[in-house]
């Protein structure tokens, strides 16, 4: 366990791989922490250095008042590679940390070498969703966090994954049991004010598009949108719901090293 100190307090991070390889930047979804990758760290330390964080409100990081914002969030990641003396990185987030990569992206692309974004969109959802959302999270605190991780389940993985691996949904589901309310509540204000649909054009890093099949929270059309508004980006599609990283396992993990590689 390590942390990186921020102005408003620690943000923690795991670095895993050879040290001087080159650094890739995993970036967690809504309700999760830096464990939601584990699957991935084996195959990706083989020619990288990865780089972990809990995002604010997540894990063991910071906890302050929200709402938070993805420009917010975006300057934590700044922060942390300038702490750690990185000038440029690889990053690849999935769904919120999609959301994070494109502001990246959009307004930071001089720090990043190639840029993944996962299971995401330009918008995601709107109002309506999260508005009820967090006041429910506030309101209930704990008991609410247990039910959004009873209703995630369908959500994150397609029913015939969670019924064969019932261990693996369960681990990334206890992560949004055991997330802060407050935190959740201030995450899901970010995610409901971002709206990158205009500022996509600005992209100009290597890009990779990741979808699911039967992501119902962030449907494939999201990642089509992107991918058509990002000159050359690329674009891979799994048969998985939302966390594609997790139900895809290697496959996933091939795609984005085949991605991150390439000349």
């Amino acid at each position: 366990m390590a942390f990186v100190q921020l102005a408003e307090g620690e943000l923690n991070y795991q670095l895993d791989g050879p040290a001087d390889a080159p650094v890739l930047v995993l970036s967690n979804s809504l309700g999760t922490d830096l464990h939601m990758w584990d699957a991935q760290i084996p195959a990706f330390t083989e020619q990288f250095r990865v780089l972990r964080f809990d995002t604010r409100g997540h894990g063991k990081s910071l906890i302050t008042p929200g709402p938070y914002s993805i420009e917010q969030l975006g300057q934590d990641v700044l922060a942390l590679l300038d702490a750690l003396h990185i000038e440029r990185a690889h990053f690849c987030g999935l769904s919120m940390g999609g959301l994070i990569g494109q502001w990246l992206g959009v307004n930071a692309g001089q720090r990043l070498h190639k840029l993944v974004v996962c299971n995401t969109a330009a918008k995601i959802g709107d109002p309506s969703v999260w508005n009820p959302r967090i006041e429910t999270v506030l309101r209930d605190g704990a008991a609410a966090m247990v039910a959004l991780r009873d209703a995630s389940i369908a959500r994150w993985f397609t029913a015939d994954f969670s019924e064969a691996n019932p261990a693996a949904a369960k681990k990334i589901t206890d992560m949004l049991a055991a997330t802060s309310p407050e935190g959740y509540a201030a995450n899901c204000a970010a995610v409901r004010d971002a709206d990158f649909r205009d500022q996509l054009s600005s992209i100009k890093v290597p890009l990779l598009v990741i979808a699911g099949t039967e992501d119902a929270v962030t449907p494939p059309a999201g990642g089509h949108f992107i991918q058509e508004h990002v000159r050359g980006a690329e674009y891979a599609e799994f048969y998985a719901a939302h966390l594609s990283n997790v139900q895809a396992g290697a496959a996933f993990s091939d795609r984005v090293l085949a991605f991150l590689s390439a000349d």
